[in-house]
């Protein structure tokens, strides 16, 4: 049987669909619009296409975004500054604070100073620790977006061995949290890990989220198992050998037009529910 293909444009644009009639009941019974503000410091090209593609989404769905451009020699106190300021307007309902930032500045100071309530990138410590204790909060971005793929294309998780390759905070330890919270068996794997392929050959569920294109190969994972590629790297591959696994596994996300589109999906859709819970 072929591999179920775990398309995240389709289920994006089913997201947006759904979103666009929710910012229209906001704008015609609550007369407010939901606002994302966007932080970016710098000038690294990634980040401001990325910034420009969260705004593009905005748009979209009908809601609105302020974009705010710091220089490169921007301080820590003057992005806190800046922060706060944004956590003190009662228009603004989500803070995305654009990852990476120069390196003069503390990044987790940064990301710790947006209120929570305004966290729907899912970035702060207090946000993480909710979300781990599988209380209400808005998980980051990318993971929440994985498990909104695998519970819409009903994958089954709970008993599962997951195996996750990556643990960064804004990725693989949230990714890892929520599948244990769906009550998989969940082993994070990292650059100090020994026998990394014998490990990934256990796994039901492969999250690859290292950051290394096709880092992870094809061979190490077993037949059957659900592979979930968070990566992407010029040239449209991810962190995953996927063309040596398609045929074998039980279903895949393609890179690209698999995980990608559902991080910025998620990340409109907490917005909302943020607005939402505004009013």
């Amino acid at each position: 049987m072929a591999a179920i293909v775990l398309g995240g444009k389709t289920l994006a644009r089913q997201m947006e669909a759904e979103l666009s009639a929710r910012v229209r009941v906001l704008k015609e019974r609550r007369g407010s619009v939901p606002i994302l503000a966007t932080i970016l410091v710098g000038d690294d090209p990634s980040s401001a296409t990325y910034v420009r593609m969260k705004g593009n989404a905005c748009q979209r769905i009908g809601m609105e975004s302020i974009r705010i451009a710091l220089p490169q020699t921007t301080t820590t106190s003057e992005l806190l500054a800046q922060i706060d300021e944004l956590n003190g307007d009662p228009r603004v309902q989500g803070i995305l604070l654009q990852h990476p930032v120069p390196p003069q500045i503390d990044e987790r100071q940064c990301f710790d100073r947006i209120a929570l309530e305004k966290d729907v990138d899912g970035v702060t410590v207090v946000g993480f620790g909710t979300m781990a204790m599988n209380q209400p909060a808005y998980g980051s971005a990318t993971p929440a977006g994985i498990m909104g793929l695998l519970n819409h294309y009903r994958i089954d998780i709970a008993g599962k061995h997951a195996v996750v390759v990556g643990r960064s905070p804004i990725l693989g330890k949230p990714i890892a949290m929520m599948l244990l919270n769906a009550n998989a068996t969940v082993t994070i794997c990292h650059s100090k890990t020994q026998g990394l392929s014998d490990l990934v050959g256990l796994a039901d569920i492969v999250v690859g989220a290292v950051g290394k294109p096709q880092f992870i190969k094809g061979s190490w994972i077993k037949d059957g198992a659900v592979v979930v590629d968070a990566g992407y790297h010029p040239g449209g591959i991810g962190d995953i050998e996927l063309s040596t696994v398609v045929d074998r596994c039980f279903a895949y996300t393609p890179v690209p037009g698999g995980v990608g589109p559902m991080t910025i999906a998620t990340l409109l859709a907490q917005t909302v529910e943020a607005a939402e819970k505004h009013v």
